[in-house]
């Protein structure tokens, strides 16, 4: 079994000139590797297959070329010794995966790899049915880490020093952060959920994981997954230097420039306390770079 970290995650105060307060709660500083709420997911996921006493343990899960799911459940294998699968979407990277910096780091961490057509990748029901019968003993985790265990284990992100604000606030990919903030929140507080992702039926998944009626969705200004912009990387570049505090541009960087667009809007009730969630996925910095440079447009200042 493993054992629930002791670390305290510090909160930090963002200092802005609304008539409210904005912190944030460094979930990206839990582990080097294993980033922000991915951790807490993984943890209890891993930990319940564990219990089974599995006989030759192995992680088997799915991500884009960039997840940083991908990156963290490889991270997670080579720090607990569990040998891991990544099932990659885009069989055109099988050839020259190692140029991508995501993949190539979760190599080194010791995944191995198995390339599909974006097309059969979208029927994942499908992969996991011929994965578990390849791999009988196998844990297969979710895209994105989300399911009931992973909800139950973001509850580890709330502790005594979260009870007295407001507003709790994190992006969101596929629910399962936002739904075990919802379900674990105190009965004052009110989740806001800001979406990476232009996906429809994650109101009614959260709603099912989270049983409560507690949180409110909204879409980041540009909530195409994966859609960088000018703005995103202008604002990133400039919290950075104003706070330093790093954002990655897929989802903490969407969140905190839609928080603050809605503080100067005025949504958040003058003397509010709003607390932002920091879920990690810096290690997307470099793609991103990467991806940005080959188009000749403004890079993102720094990398981790």
């Amino acid at each position: 079994m493993l054992q629930i970290p002791e670390y305290k995650i510090p909160i930090v105060e963002i200092k802005t000139d609304f008539d409210i307060q904005i912190f944030i709660k460094r979930e990206d500083l839990i582990h080097s590797k294993i980033s922000g709420n991915k951790f807490w997911k993984l943890f209890f996921n891993v930990n319940q297959y564990l219990e089974s006493n599995p006989e030759n343990p192995l992680i088997i899960t799915f991500g884009g070329a960039f997840s940083n799911h991908i990156s963290s459940v490889s991270a997670f294998g080579k720090e607990f010794g569990i040998p891991t699968i990544g099932i990659i979407r885009g069989n055109e990277l099988e050839n020259n995966w190692q140029n991508n910096p995501t993949l190539s780091e979760a190599s080194k961490n010791g995944m191995q790899f198995f390339f599909v057509s974006r097309e059969d990748y979208q029927n994942k029901e499908k992969l996991t049915q011929q994965f578990s019968e390849q791999y009988p003993n196998s844990l297969i985790i979710p895209e994105g880490g989300s399911n009931e265990m992973a909800v139950e284990g973001v509850q580890y992100m709330l502790v005594n020093d979260t009870k007295d604000f407001n507003y709790l606030c994190t992006a969101v990919g596929t629910g399962g952060t936002v739904a075990g903030i919802s379900r674990f929140a105190e009965e004052h507080q009110k989740v806001i959920g800001i979406k990476a992702v232009k996906d429809n039926s994650l109101e009614k998944t959260i709603q099912e994981w989270s049983r409560r009626n507690n949180f409110e969705l909204m879409d980041a200004d540009e909530s195409r997954y994966g859609k960088i912009t000018d703005e995103n990387i202008r604002f990133i570049n400039w919290f950075y230097k104003e706070y330093k505090i790093p954002l990655d541009p897929i989802y903490t960087g969407k969140m905190m420039q839609k928080i603050f667009d809605l503080a100067q809007k005025a949504y958040f009730p003058k003397g509010s306390k709003i607390l932002a969630f920091h879920t990690g996925g810096l290690q997307g910095i470099k793609g991103a770079n990467q991806f940005l440079k080959s188009k000749n447009r403004a890079l993102i200042e720094f990398e981790m």
